[in-house]
């Protein structure tokens, strides 16, 4: 029989506990046939970083790249990610659980990242690095965002626009304190805890 490790300390189990408690249950972010591993790393690396507990991955034509364990790559085991691969039934969960939906784009309607309000339940949703969001997606997703700037060059690497974006939403949540009360209720967070002991 396999032995599950545990956390080593408490000082361990205490960051843990203190890194749930600060997580932002209703702020996610889909990822759309992002192919570079270096991109989705970082992505996820932002996540952990920001409060973010859940991705949802939409590869339909290009495949989950693989993560290494090195640097940015261990933030995958602290992000949970969760696969699909119907738009509709993406989208329209997503809405039926009360999330707005806010797709990166140039469209003529797209407004400026600070317009939203980024304390409601939100979803952020970021495309392949070359052609963008998918179709099926677009179309399921009218809401879209940017992200103003003043050089001559008007787009991000997909990973750095995630690390804006998420950094956006964290200075609202925090300016509202948002992040002073945990999101889980003690059940599910002492559950949490539990299960982050054995990774």
């Amino acid at each position: 029989m396999k032995k599950i490790p545990q956390c080593r300390t408490p000082e361990r189990k205490a960051k843990m506990r203190y890194v749930l408690e600060h997580r932002q249950k209703d702020l996610s972010l889909i990822m759309a046939n992002i192919w570079d591993p270096h991109n989705v790393s970082a992505i996820l690396r932002s996540c952990d970083a920001f409060g973010v507990p859940r991705v949802h991955l939409y590869y339909t034509d290009t495949a989950f790249p693989n993560i290494g364990r090195k640097s940015s790559g261990s933030a995958r085991k602290w992000v949970e990610c969760v696969r699909h691969t119907s738009a509709e039934s993406l989208v329209g969960g997503l809405r039926a659980d009360g999330y707005q939906i806010l797709s990166t784009g140039f469209s003529e309607t797209a407004r400026p990242l600070m317009d939203y309000d980024l304390t409601q339940p939100t979803v952020f949703m970021l495309g392949n690095e070359h052609r963008g969001v998918d179709p099926e997606l677009d179309a399921l997703v009218p809401d879209q965002i940017y992200i103003p700037m003043q050089g001559m060059v008007q787009s991000l690497n997909v990973s750095v626009a995630a690390a804006v974006i998420m950094y956006e939403a964290y200075r609202q949540r925090m300016a509202k304190g948002m992040y002073d009360q945990p999101t889980y209720d003690p059940e599910t967070l002492e559950e949490m805890v539990e299960d982050w002991c054995t990774k």
